[in-house]
């Protein structure tokens, strides 16, 4: 009997509270514990010049036990100053996006960066700031283990899948990660763009309708 049957099961003869045991709350606990493992390894990193301007690294955020991964290109101003990932108004429409289309709070999924140190001016990260930080980003996913990784852009599916693309050409299209097959790689516009271009919100909604749906998928 699978977990949802159980559950059901219990709730049939009146049973609407199950208290894990010491064992799997400490089990519950690993992926946060790697995850601030990863990050004191890497918060001091001088791995590429981002070091040099930055405020700090900024780490993900969110539920490390989730089906999805949110990957955007690198933290901005506010997320320098914070310290946490899409805090700004690419962030305000990412969470309406999370809540009104996906049905999810922002807690319920993963949000990270390709990079983790702000470029000056927000500009795009190099190709070698990409390389330097991508050993973090990599480690990330290993521990979380997702279903979906969703690209915002087209820095961040260059980043994960290692190849130049234009984000016009292959947003909506499903990716195989290259470290792990199993997980899909998913692209669509990154937040910041749809600010921009107002008109491509209707588009946006339509990648995370089909966003929605391989997470249902079995």
């Amino acid at each position: 009997m699978g977990l949802k049957e159980t559950i059901k099961a219990l709730e049939s003869i009146g049973i609407t509270e199950i208290y894990l045991n010491r064992k799997m709350e400490e089990k519950k606990e690993d992926k946060f514990i790697l995850l601030k493992n990863l990050y004191e390894e890497w918060k001091d990193c001088t791995r590429c010049d981002l070091h040099k301007s930055r405020t700090r690294v900024v780490p993900g955020d969110g539920n490390p036990y989730s089906l999805l991964v949110f990957v955007g290109e690198a933290p901005g101003e506010e997320e320098d100053r914070q310290g946490k990932p899409f805090v700004g108004r690419a962030g305000q429409l990412l969470n309406r996006l999370i809540e009104e289309v996906l049905g999810m709070k922002r807690e319920d999924v993963y949000i990270t960066n390709v990079c983790k140190c702000r470029p000056p001016q927000n500009r795009k990260p190099t190709p070698i700031e990409m390389r330097a930080c991508f050993p973090y980003l990599k480690k990330e996913i290993e521990i979380i283990q997702p279903k979906v990784i969703c690209c915002l852009g087209a820095t961040a599916g260059e980043g994960i899948l290692g190849k130049s693309l234009r984000i016009t050409k292959v947003r909506g299209q499903v990716f195989p990660y290259p470290y792990n097959p199993r997980i899909k790689v998913f692209l669509t516009y990154h937040p910041a763009y749809v600010l921009r271009n107002p008109k491509e919100e209707t588009t946006i909604i339509k990648d995370f309708e089909k966003l929605k749906e391989l997470l249902t998928q079995e």
